[in-house]
């Protein structure tokens, strides 16, 4: 069996003492529905076994400073590859972080330039703005710089005297230099001349003025504020940061215009372009400059072009080389992490996907689909967890889990290929056989919800319209603009209106889904009702913690040059609280018996407990049934933090909702159920709009908006609006061609 990758008997996490045979260099795709065991079986076990004995190789000193990986609970892993995952979480970073150095083709280019620049100043660290040889000097290479925000310190149709400085510390200060005689107290602000400005704000050429019985250096306004509170601004106090906060703005660096390099760095060229020139480029649009450039070194050329033909395939070509990975979204940060990874020789690898479609145009599926065909041809295993059925296509073997999620999955229901899949009784079979009709009895649309006009990013002057009680997708490729559309038109205009993503949930273990959704406390309560204790008794975050583990079931060894050990609390057991809480029970269970409910059981626990139940009852039918109330949401994924927040809205009325990707996450038979639960929020009389790339969502929709036509600066307009079934007439709509 050495063909195969092999896990016998997981009994983790719901999983049904499953035994798995993983053919070896060919794509396998595991799929089900959400909640079924897919991350239990290849991310707690396949892909933290893989790590964890790679990580042992590795010194005692060093190991203390990577993550750490329990052995899994199963009885055999056999012929398990060095794995490579490729997941959702944003890349993150600092303002220092950019898509060209993270994904090194950042030095590259500075070495061109170092080698063929003209004017030749040499040194590579003359074209980093990370180093101080190349940073502007003013911004330290940030490209940005806090200002003060002058109408904060000052009220130019005041005089001195009269209060024109708004900024109290600085109040008193005025006072003295008004009485010594350096600045008219008088004389309204906006009728100062040019050298009294200069005085008000820089004192310059001004020295020393009498204060009492002592002299003080004059100090105008805005250097002051500049000594006192930019300089080192981000080593002061918690109060420091927010005056900084409220009393100045992020902008442009004056002197390099948000370029990030030194003056010397910019004049050197290769033709007619310095590196900030280059790096401002589309990626699209960037091999055609590079192939034309005039230069001898084609062999640097042709690895840069690869590079970027690779985030381009992966449909990234709207990027710049220059862009933040802060800013990039979870979806792109794991498109990035492929185009590094299809750069490396490695052969024999195993490579874990986790829903790599998502926040994918179907036009850019196929692209993405051609990465994996490569990486397999290259003699590498791939598996990816996917619901997307053009990414299953390709698939050489399908493992289904299911049949349900939580306590009623973890069992493999089909192991096969794609063509057997279709003829199976499985959930996915019969979903991927079944065709989603166009919405031919859309909503009338009547009055209109109008944004305002922008042209931020790449947007060409568009304004945003969504009609009343009605529910619109919002859809175009990756970077056509519809998120800043949403931002910057729409949002605008309706601050109020609920905006549900993946982020915002708070993400710490001491946080579970019972406190989210807001029924922790009403829990606490009903059991100190039915016992006669105080309620802050069933928090493990008060009263009733374990005293030995502080309420987090666990216990940290930290001993020199060894790991950080994590090791269940011996005096709870990993419940969290005191053993006395554990003997107060609230219709036979006690407070972790509770906890550890899942919402479908909870909902029929709290049946006579209306606020409860109606919560619990909003999460069951968002399909998040197989959750406990006790789950932390650090560990819940993307689209179930995303479910979650939707639960805290679901009963509210007259609102504008706007759901960004909610297919996240979902089989095609969750998908259904989301549809019907957007079609309630609909009913309740809210405006719905969700901005989606899912075939069967934008087929359900009452109203459409397509922006495109293309991503980045072929984007940013709004190529059609109307019903789903005059969409797929549109020549012009990227999406109308795979309706």
């Amino acid at each position: 069996m050495t063909n195969f990758i092999r896990v016998v008997g997981d009994n983790e996490n719901n999983l049904k003492d499953v035994t798995v045979d993983i053919p070896k260099h060919k794509i396998t795709i595991f799929t089900g529905v959400s909640g079924s065991g897919k991350s239990s079986l290849i991310f707690d076990t396949l892909a933290n076994e893989s790590q964890r004995l790679l990580n042992e190789t590795y010194p005692s000193f060093v190991r203390q400073f990577m993550p750490k990986y329990e052995r899994p609970k199963v009885e055999a892993i056999e012929n398990l590859p060095a794995s490579i995952v490729i997941d959702q979480k944003q890349l993150g970073g600092n303002a220092r972080s950019t898509l060209a150095t993270i994904t090194d083709i950042a030095p590259i280019m500075r070495t061109l330039f170092a080698r063929a620049g003209k004017p030749h100043i040499g040194a590579v660290d003359h074209f980093s703005f990370n180093m101080p040889a190349g940073m502007c000097q003013e911004c330290q290479g940030i490209g940005r710089k806090l200002t003060l925000r002058l109408e904060k310190m000052i009220d130019p149709n005041l005089s001195l005297n009269d209060g024109a400085v708004l900024f109290k510390p600085y109040q008193k200060l005025e006072e003295v230099y008004v009485g010594a005689g350096v600045l008219d107290g008088d004389k309204k602000i906006k009728d100062y001349s040019e050298d009294e400005l200069e005085r008000l704000y820089y004192g310059r050429d001004v020295g020393k003025v009498p204060n009492g019985n002592f002299k003080i250096t004059y100090v105008g306004l805005i250097d002051r504020f500049n000594r006192g509170f930019l300089e080192n601004a981000y080593e002061m106090t918690e109060k420091k940061q927010k005056t900084i906060d409220e009393m100045t703005i992020n902008a442009l660096c004056p002197t390099c215009q948000g370029k990030r390099l030194s003056e010397e760095a910019l004049s050197v060229k290769i033709g007619d372009f310095n590196i900030f020139d280059l790096m401002e480029m589309q990626l699209n649009e960037l091999p055609e400059v590079l192939l034309d450039l005039p230069l001898d070194d084609t062999n640097s050329i042709s690895i840069l072009v690869e590079q970027i033909n690779h985030l381009v395939e992966l449909g990234l070509g709207y990027l710049t080389l220059n862009r933040e990975t802060s800013t990039l979204s979870g979806g792109e940060s794991q498109r990035v992490k492929i185009g590094k990874h299809l750069n490396n020789s490695l052969t024999d690898m195993l490579y874990i996907f986790d829903e790599p479609s998502i926040g994918l145009h179907p036009r850019d599926v196929a692209s993405l689909n051609n990465i994996f065909i490569k990486l397999r041809d290259k003699g590498n295993t791939v598996l990816i967890i996917e619901h997307d059925p053009d990414v299953i296509k390709i698939a050489d073997w399908v493992i289904e889990l299911g049949p349900k999620a939580g306590i009623h999955g973890g069992e493999i229901m089909f192991m096969g290929t794609y063509e057997d899949l279709l003829l199976s009784d499985t959930l996915t079979g019969k979903y991927l056989s079944k065709k989603t009709k166009l919405n031919d009895n859309p909503r009338p649309v009547n009055n209109f919800l109008e944004g305002v006009e922008s042209s931020d990013h790449n947007l060409k002057n568009q304004k945003l319209r969504i009609p009343e009680n009605t529910l619109t997708v919002l859809t175009g490729v990756s970077g056509s603009g519809k998120s800043t559309l949403i931002d910057s038109s729409f949002r605008v205009k309706y601050p109020n209106a609920v905006f549900v993503d993946q982020s915002g949930v708070n993400g710490n273990s001491r946080s579970n889904s019972a406190t989210f959704i807001g029924i922790m406390e009403p829990i606490r309560k009903l059991f100190s009702k039915e016992t006669g204790q105080k309620v802050n008794l069933f928090s493990y975050n008060s009263a009733g913690a374990c005293e030995f583990c502080g309420g987090k079931g666990y216990t940290e060894s930290s001993l020199a040059f060894m790991e950080t050990v994590h090791e269940t609390c011996e005096v709870c057991g990993g419940k969290r609280y005191k053993l006395e809480v554990l003997d107060y029970r609230y219709k036979g269970r006690n407070i972790v018996d509770v906890l550890d409910l899942t919402i479908e059981e909870a909902t029929e626990f709290f049946y006579e407990v209306p606020m409860i139940r109606k919560a619990i009852k909003a999460l069951n039918e968002l399909g998040l049934g197989y959750i406990s109330l006790g789950q932390a949401t650090s560990t819940l994924s993307g689209g179930e933090k995303q479910r979650l927040k939707l639960a805290t809205e679901f009963y509210q009325k007259g609102s504008i909702y706007i759901l960004d990707e909610p297919s996240t996450g979902l089989h095609l038979s969750d998908i259904e159920r989301l549809i019907k639960i957007i079609n309630h929020f609909v009913d309740n009389g809210n405006t719905v709009i969700v901005i989606e790339h899912q075939s069967d969502i934008i087929k359900q929709g009452d109203w459409i908006i397509d922006v495109g036509p293309d991503g980045g600066d072929a984007g940013g307009r709004i190529v059609f609006e109307g019903t789903v079934g005059d969409l797929k007439n549109c020549k012009f709509s990227t999406t109308a061609k795979y309706l």
